[in-house]
């Protein structure tokens, strides 16, 4: 009896002895897979950790144009307040400052708001007006609508990055979403600094000008549409200050975000072209008119060219003009091109 009691003593023992090593070797094991686990889930984490962004390679042309406009808008601006500057007596109406009017003048005339608070008098200064007014629409369509369209592609691109923060991505998928978006994203920025600069409007003569606020509202619609009824108008110094660069970027913003918009349709109505032509059953009319060679059997590039042409991307012009360059380049007249059709050619 009391050596079944030792042996049974000694059984539990050993098995509390191998119980507690095995323990402690499972903890051992489970410890190294968790550091393990958490160095490759590190290392994941860097592998996956998106690279570096670095997309104003992109906008260099537009950035130098950008800045080709400032410098054309100012230069075009400074000439146009020396002119009506010096003939200051032959321009009537409500006056605050010299300078001040003469470029407040300049950029009511150019952008066609016409408020009529300052009025050409003489025939000098209604020759010189007409003539500032022709060339300042000018520059207002063409050249201020290429700087807002470089602001909206740097706002876009900058939405763009925001968006895809934290999302798992590389520079061509962030250049392919803006390059496929970019009309959307240029109308949400221009729609967002249109909303900035009708609130700045409004309150500027609502709280400076002290306009009522139905007055303030008339005003800014009046003039960011170049209606210019010229019954509410600036009418201060200050007034004039602010409605110098307000006004440039206002009507410019209101006259790009309609444009954003027509081209936002135009584009959705492409794109739902394009998926008809992808989707739609083919028809024997189909493989007879892109066998474009005429051997019974319609090849990848035939049938690439053809819903091509469907989807009005290219026209037949296109195509044989591209065929007749192909035939010049192929000297042996084999089908191909080569190495040696390009050295004889």
């Amino acid at each position: 009896m009391a050596d079944n009691d030792a042996r049974q003593s000694l059984l539990s023992s050993t098995n509390d002895s191998l119980n507690l090593s095995e323990t402690k070797a499972l903890h051992r094991r489970r410890s190294h897979r968790r550091s393990k686990s958490r160095s490759e889930k590190n290392s994941d984490d860097q592998e996956k950790e998106p690279p570096f962004i670095n997309l104003e390679p992109v906008l260099i042309v537009r950035e130098f144009r950008f800045k080709y406009v400032l410098m054309l808008l100012g230069a075009y601006l400074g000439l146009g307040t020396i002119w009506f500057y010096l003939i200051d007596n032959q321009i009537d109406g409500k006056k605050t400052n010299g300078i001040v009017d003469a470029v407040y003048f300049c950029v009511v005339t150019m952008t066609t708001v016409g408020y009529g608070d300052l009025i050409p008098r003489s025939s000098l200064a209604k020759i010189l007006a007409c003539v500032y007014a022709f060339i300042g629409a000018a520059l207002v369509g063409l050249i201020l609508s290429n700087a807002a369209d470089y602001i909206a592609d740097k706002q876009g691109t900058l939405l763009v990055k925001a968006l895809h923060m934290n999302d798992e991505f590389d520079t061509a998928e962030v250049l392919m979403d803006i390059e496929t978006n970019k009309v959307k994203y240029k109308s949400l920025m221009t729609l967002a600094l249109l909303v900035v600069l009708i609130i700045a409007g409004i309150g500027f003569l609502f709280l400076v000008e002290e306009m009522e606020f139905l007055d303030s509202v008339y005003c800014v619609c009046a003039t960011i549409t170049t209606l210019g009824y010229g019954d509410k108008s600036f009418s201060t110094q200050g007034g004039r200050v602010f409605a110098i660069l307000w006004i440039l970027t206002s009507t410019v913003c209101l006259a790009n975000f309609f444009l954003y918009l027509a081209e936002l349709y135009t584009e959705r109505r492409k794109r739902a072209l394009v998926k008809w032509v992808l989707n739609r059953n083919l028809t024997a009319g189909d493989l007879e008119a892109a066998d474009l060679d005429h051997d019974e059997v319609v090849s990848a590039a035939e049938f690439i060219v053809y819903k091509l042409k469907e989807m009005g991307k290219i026209c037949q012009e296109d195509i044989v003009m591209l065929t007749e360059k192909f035939k010049a380049l192929d000297v042996d007249q084999s089908g191909t091109l080569t190495t040696e059709d390009l050295t004889l050619s």
